[in-house]
């Protein structure tokens, strides 16, 4: 208890004291809904708009640009669907976290492609660094085959708790 209000009862008595000094207080305590975002961090829903992805690349352009296509269809999929599958999870696959956090990511979330494919369990499947915000997506030519690979792949790490 004396850690969490009696050590730092002074800072906030001065920090309400200079509110006080130019009505901020005041209006605070008038119209407390219009500054709750100023001091309460509410996490905003995900939606597949808010995950925004560029495609690089030279050569390969061109196959980055349809596995862009297939991951926002399948963000758009994932949203609109009912299921233990949500964006969500997808975050906390890539990132290690399910809602954005108040003061971003650091580093921000980053995509890169996998045109070099490497086998696992007989699929391509995505790879993801959570220590560095990294998803690896891989480079395939058929939607269905882009979703069932991301499907086994949220699937089977969903009760991983990062």
């Amino acid at each position: 208890m004396f850690q969490l209000v009696h050590r730092v009862s002074g800072a906030l008595q001065r920090f309400r004291e200079g509110m006080k000094t130019l009505g901020v207080l005041d209006a605070i305590r008038m119209h407390p809904d219009a500054f709750r975002p100023l001091f309460c961090h509410e996490p905003s829903p995900l939606t597949a708009d808010v995950l925004e992805l560029s495609a690089v690349g030279r050569n390969k352009r061109r196959p980055e640009e349809c596995v862009v296509a297939f991951w926002r269809d399948y963000l758009l999929d994932v949203e609109e669907q009912e299921g233990p599958l949500q964006l969500g999870g997808i975050l906390a696959f890539a990132t290690g976290a399910n809602d954005i956090p108040p003061l971003v990511f650091s580093p921000l979330p980053s995509v890169v492609f996998l045109h070099e494919l490497p086998l696992r369990q007989g699929r391509h499947l995505p790879i993801a660094n959570t220590c560095i915000n990294c998803l690896r997506l891989p480079v395939l030519k058929k939607f269905e085959d882009f979703k069932e690979t991301m499907d086994f792949a949220l699937k089977n790490t969903l009760n991983i708790h990062y």
